[in-house]
């Protein structure tokens, strides 16, 4: 899962080598909390916050397909 995120943020920003990633088991399941720099935070963001919901559908699709939960925070 840690994969897919890096590789899907790495996609987004302008500086993939700024892209940090912190995964942290929680009673809900694995809580994933993605840094970048400061400069690419409003492309991670997207317009009203779209492409960070997008990627958090994506991540909650592939957990759900293995049977976990995963939650991804900025």
């Amino acid at each position: 899962m840690k994969d897919l995120i890096e590789y899907i943020a790495r996609a987004l920003v302008d500086k993939p080598e700024a892209v940090e990633l912190k995964s942290t088991p929680s009673a809900e399941g694995v809580l994933y909390e993605l840094k970048v720099a400061p400069d690419d935070v409003g492309k991670i963001i997207g317009r009203d916050g779209r492409t960070v919901n997008a990627l958090r559908a994506v991540v909650q699709a592939a957990a759900n397909k293995r049977g976990e939960k995963s939650r991804v925070e900025r």
